[in-house]
């Protein structure tokens, strides 16, 4: 993968120095962003109101000070790491600041992505780097604690380049889902049917991994993605998919409680995007219409 590593991009917060931070303050939600938090939490199987009762929902303004009042230091490992998500945030926003006028008539809206290490504020709860990478709808930010590639790595997925890439690539997917309006209707739809909110989730997943493919589709006409980075990519799909995942955790697989795809379907709805380079290609909702898929906003 050819990039070049520069100046953190201006749509990054970087709170790596800080031991918190960011978000609601002392204030906490109120009414609205405790309901806000409970939808978010039955559409994407992530618990944001245990990790907000546990403390996560009011941050000190102390807290969200370094701890010695230096500026944070970085390995160069990660300082890399951080400049590698910032390069592929700027290209992903670039890409469909193009595309998606293009193809679907909506204007693009720049999305910002924080950097934190172990714990910080959103505005859906807590990030914690248990959590993994996440987007956040409630503030149209991306939360991403670096740690995670040697957690990626650990589950058997690569994290050389273009597999860090794929994963900020897939959560601008779930921004470009937002500006839609797919993330509201299928929010709407969980909560009209409690029953369908896991497959709906799934196809919010695989939309966002397809819509990842759809920039990379992009990256290989530029000649700065190869062979062996898509690889990478591929491997980096699986390795986060449901039943890897639940296999490793307790040796069974229940298709049932799945949140985000097998394996299989996410290495090939990401495939998908990266061949066909299209939204219109993206529509991995099965409800006949209920939802607006990718596809419709097509003007193809």
């Amino acid at each position: 993968m050819d990039w070049t590593p520069g100046e953190l991009s201006s749509d990054i917060e970087d709170r790596r120095g800080s031991s918190g931070g960011g978000g609601f303050g002392g204030g906490g939600l109120g009414i609205v962003g405790f309901v806000i938090l409970v939808i978010i939490s039955l559409v994407t199987g992530r618990n944001y109101i245990g990790s907000y009762l546990s403390g996560g929902g009011a941050v000190s303004s102390q807290r969200a000070q370094t701890t010695d009042g230096r500026p944070y230091a970085a390995s160069p490992a990660e300082d890399r790491s951080a400049h590698l998500v910032s390069w592929t945030l700027d290209d992903v926003q670039k890409t469909w600041a193009t595309l998606l006028p293009e193809q679907t008539g909506k204007d693009y809206r720049r999305a910002k992505l924080v950097l934190f290490r172990d714990y910080t504020q959103s505005a859906c709860g807590a990030a914690q780097s248990q959590t993994g990478p996440f987007y956040c709808p409630v503030d149209q930010m991306v939360y991403i604690d670096l740690s995670f590639w040697d957690e990626l790595r650990r589950l058997g997925g690569s994290s050389a380049d273009f597999a860090q890439a794929y994963v900020v690539a897939h959560e601008l997917g779930h921004h470009v889902q937002n500006i839609l309006g797919i993330e509201q209707k299928v929010r709407l739809l969980s909560g009209q049917d409690p029953s369908e909110r896991n497959p709906l989730s799934v196809d919010l997943e695989l939309q966002a991994d397809c819509l990842a493919g759809v920039w990379a589709h992009t990256t290989e006409q530029r000649q700065i993605v190869h062979d062996a980075d898509i690889e990478a990519g591929l491997k980096a799909a699986a390795a986060v998919g449901d039943d890897h995942l639940q296999r490793m955790q307790r040796g069974t697989v229940s298709p049932e409680s799945f949140t985000h795809g097998s394996s299989a379907q996410r290495v090939g709805w990401f495939r998908r995007g990266l061949e066909q380079g299209t939204v219109a290609a993206c529509n991995t909702f099965k409800s006949g219409g209920a939802v607006p898929s990718a596809g419709d906003y097509s003007q193809q």
